[in-house]
């Protein structure tokens, strides 16, 4: 019988079927359990079904943190710091702590302070660096170096369309020198934080933060991928400040350049702490440590760089010889009462003549000299 089902089914036999013929199950009972789970009572079913309910319910707050994740990960930036000095170190302390990769470059070796504040990579080599592929190329050199480390950096080897920004004390170079340069695929953001590591050590919040769009494609991940260069800063809490690079050096010239030479012109005076220090007295120590802190290059591309630095240096200057003939005409007043006294109307016309021939005799010498020039010409 078994031949003959086999040949009417087309079928061999069942793998559960011996070569006797009869099932395991018949002879042996529990082998069926081994083979065909029982089947579940409705209350398990259910149970069962509840569980399985209970996963899938599970399932979107999954979908959610790996969404959550993604997000995080696309607002994340791959900054290229160019000049890894004190102030491009400075910076990429914040960067890396608000969790974006910053890739260092400096011609000298700083890639033990690289690794130590956490940074994705140190290159040496511009061209490993452009390789990378940054989305931000953050340009932390000094005012006279900028043009040159420009120059040396091979703009072929980056993605088009990267954003490039620097942090200059002027603005109005840099950025004519970025639209110079860069390739107009390219976008360019001017920015001045108003703050260093001595200022800023302590945090950023309240400190003015300087930009000015220069040039932003009209994408919308070019334009979000600024956004995000910029939450840098105002995530810190910094005073962010949208003005032009014109209206920056005009300002910056009264707020820095003044700061710098009076700073620097005490030092020239060589003060010292005094044991009776007023704090005016002590203000100004801070001010001569602070700005001599600085590097005269910087010094010196504030006043070479900013055109509105020569004209504020003139009035100081002029302001500072007023002062002069302030104070001395005050002396000379007091000298003259205790000569002759304020009521002696003598004693003042006696002044005045004096006066009065002193300038006849500077007058005669001027013709004089006039008169010789003339002659030696002829």
């Amino acid at each position: 019988m078994q031949a003959a089902a086999t040949a009417a089914t087309g079928l061999g036999p069942s793998p559960l079927t011996p070569a006797g013929g009869a099932p395991p199950w018949r002879s042996h009972p529990s082998a069926a359990l081994l083979c065909f789970p029982p089947l579940r009572s409705p209350r398990r079913r259910r149970r069962h079904l509840s569980l399985v309910q209970a996963v899938d319910a599970a399932q979107p707050f999954d979908y959610e943190a790996k969404a959550s994740s993604l997000l995080e990960q696309s607002s994340r930036l791959k900054v290229a710091v160019v000049g890894f000095g004190n102030f491009g170190q400075f910076l990429s302390r914040t960067i890396v702590k608000q969790g974006h990769a910053v890739l260092a470059h400096s011609r000298s070796d700083y890639s033990a302070a690289a690794r130590e504040l956490g940074c994705a990579a140190f290159f040496s080599d511009p061209h490993d660096l452009c390789e990378a592929h940054p989305d931000v190329v953050l340009l932390c050199t000094s005012i006279l170096s900028l043009r040159s480390v420009l120059a040396s950096l091979p703009l072929h080897r980056l993605r088009r369309s990267t954003l490039f920004a620097d942090v200059l004390s002027v603005k109005e170079f840099p950025r004519s020198i970025l639209l110079q340069t860069l390739p107009p695929d390219f976008d360019i953001v001017c920015t001045h934080p108003m703050f260093g590591p001595e200022s800023g050590g302590g945090g950023w919040a309240g400190l003015p933060f300087v930009y000015e769009e220069v040039r932003v494609g009209g994408g919308e991940e070019r334009r979000r991928r600024c956004r995000r260069f910029l939450e840098i800063f105002a995530g810190e809490g910094c005073r962010m400040v949208q003005m032009s690079c014109k209206d920056h050096d005009r300002y910056a010239a009264e707020t820095q350049f003044v700061t710098h030479t009076v700073g620097r012109m005490l030092a020239k005076l060589e003060l010292e702490s005094r044991p009776i220090n007023t704090k005016g007295y002590e203000t100004l120590l801070q001010l001569v440590e602070n700005t001599c802190k600085d590097s005269f290059d910087l010094y010196n591309g504030l006043f070479m760089y900013n055109k509105n630095s020569t004209e504020l240096l003139d009035r100081m200057e002029l302001a500072f010889d007023s002062l002069k003939k302030e104070l001395f005409g005050q002396l000379h007043d007091i000298l003259r009462k205790q000569l002759f006294g304020s009521d002696d109307d003598d004693g003042d016309r006696h002044i005045q003549q004096h006066q009065q021939h002193q300038q006849r005799q500077q007058h005669q010498q001027h013709s004089s000299t006039s008169s010789t020039s003339s002659n030696s010409h002829d």
